[in-house]
């Protein structure tokens, strides 16, 4: 069901100025390339169509000349005038698809994530009411004090699971309730097709978690599939449990792009011995892909020696890439990574589908199991992590430069303009001198309202960039 502040405040005539200052593409984009039709399901197909309506309505409307006399509408665009809503309309359908294209993919998305941020506020209470008996899987506490539970040394821990998971709002209730109980805080996604978790506390907390999730019967972890990293409750702002359709937002229906058809785990060892082997042919090796599904920012301050980092700002946009770029992967073996492996699980599988690859292999454990075993190894630079901190360090190589003065700098801070989400790299002295923006779109604007994300750091970066 669509909600009132979608349809009120994108489509209404009054904000039509307000809709076309979204941040669009620079590609086309439509449902067969950006959202192939076959791999949406009946419901986003529907949500798609919607989109395209009211899109196609918001820019006609856009173009119309409100100085001419009531009751004689009129459209200007293009150096034309129209005086027939047939008119424009087809003129808009035959000169400006591309854009309507475009139009319709970013209120399709803007849809996606406003229905999933409510869904997760409207839980049905009633779940958590249902008597459900979980003392089996939180674990006795009574010995333990409140103090040891909240205060001293502690940990951040990064993992993921994919199996059948037939009821995740029951598991959800679980969860709440373990982290509750154990003072922690961070976030954890649940779906029908597993869970994926990152959440900080104190060692004792985050031990006794551990072990609570391998009594589980449905996940059947172990002790390993748990990555670690100094930290604490402190490196996030709360505790949030929600279940999603994905436990890793690639846009892709599940049970479509499935993990099962994911490529082969190369263990951390095997993974340095075919990024030494890559490295020692150099530029006479043009089989071999190293294939980083990151986003820019986290390549940015680090990244394997010699790989390839697309220009992505978030995961979504990583299927689309991939379909911008088929000629690039044609025939080559492909060595894929992330942070902690969840990512590959289902972008391997993803480039798997397009049958172009002679092979396709992907970091076990991603970049935060190969630092342990390999501090020095071939990844050099900050690893990026999805909380207060931002990212954590195993070498002192500085990889990234100051966004302003151009000297080595590689520790994140937020934008200092209110509601400009980019992060950005300004060193000591820069900020010292007020430079504390993303760009100087932003630093100019200072503290007046903007769109989300709207400045030069994403007016000039293509939505999906080709690298062909």
């Amino acid at each position: 069901m669509f909600t009132a502040w979608f349809l009120c405040c994108t489509f209404d005539d009054a904000p039509c100025s307000e809709f076309m200052d979204w941040e669009l593409d620079t590609s086309t984009c439509n449902v067969n390339g950006l959202k192939q039709e076959k791999q949406l399901s009946a419901s986003q197909r529907r949500c798609y169509s919607f989109c395209r309506r009211k899109s196609f309505a918001a820019f006609v409307a856009s173009k119309r000349d409100d100085g001419q006399e009531e009751g004689s509408p009129c459209w200007c665009c293009c150096g034309q005038t129209f005086k027939e809503h047939s008119s424009i309309h087809k003129h808009t359908a035959r000169t400006h698809d591309a854009e309507i294209r475009q139009l319709t993919q970013a209120a399709y998305e803007r849809l996606l994530s406003q229905l999933e941020e409510e869904a997760e506020m409207q839980q049905p209470d009633e779940r958590e009411a249902e008597p459900v008996d979980f003392s089996a899987w939180i674990p006795e506490t009574g010995h333990i004090s409140e103090e040891q539970l909240q205060k001293g040394p502690g940990k951040v821990l990064l993992y993921y699971r994919y199996c059948l998971v037939e009821d995740p709002h029951l598991i959800r209730t679980w969860q709440k309730a373990l982290c509750e109980k154990l003072h922690l805080t961070g976030k954890v996604r649940l779906a029908t097709e597993g869970i994926n978790g990152t959440v900080g506390g104190t060692n004792t907390a985050t031990d006794l978690y551990i072990d609570a999730m391998r009594s589980h019967p449905l996940f059947r972890m172990e002790e390993e599939d748990f990555k670690t990293s100094d930290g604490g409750a402190e490196c996030f702002k709360d505790m949030k449990v929600g279940v999603h359709q994905e436990i890793v937002p690639m846009g892709m229906d599940p049970d479509v792009i499935s993990y099962q058809l994911a490529g082969v785990h190369l263990e951390p060892e095997e993974f340095h011995e075919e990024v030494q082997a890559l490295l020692a042919e150099g530029d006479s090796c043009s089989d071999t892909i190293l294939l980083d599904c990151r986003n820019f920012y986290e390549s940015k301050i680090g990244q394997f020696t010699q790989c390839l980092a697309p220009s992505i700002r978030k995961f979504s946009y990583f299927p689309d890439y991939v379909d911008q770029n088929l000629d690039l992967f044609r025939d080559k073996k492909v060595l894929m990574y992330c942070t902690g492996g969840i990512r590959c699980e289902r972008g391997s599988a993803y480039l798997r589908s397009k049958d172009v690859c002679k092979e396709v292999y992907q970091l076990k454990g991603g970049i935060h199991k190969y630092l342990e075993r390999f501090p020095d190894g071939f990844y050099r630079g900050k690893l990026f992590v999805f909380d207060e901190r931002y990212s954590i360090s195993s070498n002192n190589d500085v990889i990234s430069d100051c966004r302003y003065c151009g000297c080595p700098w590689d520790q994140y801070q937020l934008c200092c303009t209110a509601f400009c989400c980019q992060l950005v790299l300004s060193c000591p002295a820069c900020r010292r001198d007020g430079r504390t923006a993303c760009c100087p779109t932003c630093q100019t604007k200072g503290q007046a309202p903007l769109h989300r994300e709207e400045c030069e750091c994403t007016d000039g970066r293509p939505r999906i960039p080709q690298d062909v």
